[in-house]
């Protein structure tokens, strides 16, 4: 073999490190990505809130209105609890913590047991997370197509 045909050593280390050094910048791009996920749908869940917090206002008394408050802010701390929980996953040991069913647990036999509070109001305003994952899911399937 001539040294034409064989490939040059600096050919071999330019081919192994570039897909390692494309998957370091995907992996920081997937992170801001991440991080960016995260800070919308605060701001989605924030934005669904205080909208229906207005229209339950109008439609009902500010009692039924608190109680939606109530649970749509224990959606907010459940869905920071869940991604903390996501954030812990490549850093250590998988051990995913109970504090988010507790959360609901709690939440639930509160809105049951005290009187003040009405379980149906608590209950859809923590669900109101949810209604920020769809309204996501819907804006990032239309923006594909």
């Amino acid at each position: 073999m001539t040294t034409d045909e064989t490939p040059q050593l600096t050919e071999l280390v330019d081919e192994e490190t570039t897909p390692e050094e494309s998957s370091v910048i995907s992996s920081g791009d997937s992170m801001g990505e991440y991080q960016q996920l995260k800070q919308e749908l605060y701001l989605i869940t924030i934005g669904i809130t205080a909208v229906a917090f207005a229209a339950v206002t109008y439609f009902y008394d500010l009692k039924v209105a608190f109680n939606y408050l109530l649970g749509a802010a224990a959606g907010v701390v459940y869905l920071r609890l869940l991604a903390k929980d996501v954030d812990r996953i490549g850093n250590e040991s998988v051990k995913l913590s109970l504090d988010r069913q507790a959360l609901v647990v709690v939440l639930m036999l509160v809105a049951a047991k005290w009187h003040q509070l009405q379980i149906l109001p608590v209950f859809l305003g923590f669900l109101t997370y949810k209604a920020a994952l769809i309204v996501y899911l819907v804006r990032t399937i239309s923006i594909g197509d």
